[in-house]
């Protein structure tokens, strides 16, 4: 209850600056913790990776690697860090983050800001043996002039010190990022990348915004190569009719329940085209144990979520586990997996 309260008392607060204080809060050791442990029908596995539940923290939160164990002792199963670029940059000019509380969302067009990959693995490795899923979200700076290069560099620098990596081509606030999604640039992407890979699982993130028709292309590239799985998916630059803030045509990637129904679509469309044997995470809209219910049956073998809990505060994790669980052992499933694509 304390802690949703400090989240909404975040709110007098410009985005940024509420987010800074979160984090030095998360920092200082004012987070929540989760005190009891996952119920086991919870428990399941994403690309061999050992999950006590399968709800995840989306990329875009701690760009820096500052606080991931906070962030797991408030009940994730795993937490995704970054994105991080070969240098620091301060990404765009502010502002650059709008809340659109009628619409539960939020707008941003941030462009990647973080402090570079040097600070990154110092931070990653300085919490190399205690435990959890940790990943990182790999990205390539706004005047890179080997957008490729970059995402080989931050990889091979950090092979070992994370449990996945993902490989994010869906931000629409770097300028010619999504073009790299086409199948041309996509190959010629993914088999450098490919080439100073680690053990640790490799993701491709995805925008909500490709054609259906370039599914197919996606998977083929991903199988190819040999890629673990996709994420699915990140913000949108569609606007829904059925927004109603004032601030709903700012220029950025739009997230929260307005992108819920397209992701999940595309969540679907990935598991019928590529089958069971993929790994995919879903992402887009999940603010409650129905939306995560349905990201699951969709064909999701996990789950990431943020913008949710910039209105609700950290209880809701727990809320959505339980609510998941319940639902699980409802419909007659023993685990998670069991419930993958079952729609």
């Amino acid at each position: 209850m304390i802690h949703d309260i400090a989240t909404r008392l975040l709110h007098a607060f410009d985005p940024e600056k509420a987010h800074r204080l979160s984090i030095m809060g998360l920092k200082y050791g004012f987070g929540p913790r989760q005190l009891r442990q996952d119920d086991q029908v919870l428990a399941t596995e994403l690309a061999g990776l050992k999950l006590s539940n399968p709800l995840g923290l989306a990329a875009g939160y701690d760009k820096n690697g500052d606080v991931p164990d906070a962030l797991l002792a408030m009940g994730f199963g795993f937490v995704e860090l970054g994105a991080v670029t070969p240098r620091g940059q301060d990404g765009k000019p502010k502002p650059r983050i709008f809340r659109l509380p009628e619409d539960e969302a939020v707008i941003n067009r941030m462009g990647f800001p973080n402090l570079g990959l040097e600070n990154f693995a110092r931070n990653l490795r300085a919490r190399a043996q205690r435990g959890g899923i940790v990943g990182v979200n790999l990205g390539a700076n706004l005047d890179s002039e080997d957008r490729v290069a970059d995402y080989v560099t931050c990889l091979d620098a950090l092979k070992d010190d994370a449990q996945f990596f993902t490989v994010n081509i869906s931000s629409p606030n770097t300028p010619g990022l999504r073009d790299m999604q086409s199948k041309q640039t996509l190959v010629e992407l993914i088999s450098r990348v490919v080439e100073v890979r680690g053990k640790a699982p490799l993701f491709l993130k995805i925008a909500p915004d490709i054609a259906d028709e370039e599914v197919a292309d996606i998977i083929d590239v991903v199988t190819t190569y040999k890629m673990d799985g996709l994420i699915v998916s990140n913000t949108t630059l569609a606007r829904p009719d059925t927004l109603r803030s004032e601030l709903a045509e700012e220029m950025g990637g739009l997230s929260g329940p307005p992108v819920f129904e397209r992701s999940t679509e595309l969540v679907r469309a990935f598991r019928n085209a590529a089958g069971p044997d993929l790994n995919i995470i879903g992402v887009g809209g999940v603010r409650d144990a129905d939306t995560a219910y349905a990201k699951i049956r969709a064909g999701a073998n996990a789950i990431q979520l943020y913008t949710a809990l910039v209105y609700e505060g950290p209880s809701l994790i727990g809320r959505i586990k339980t609510g998941l669980a319940e639902r699980l052992y409802s419909d007659g499933f023993a685990s998670v997996s069991e419930a993958v694509g079952a729609e």
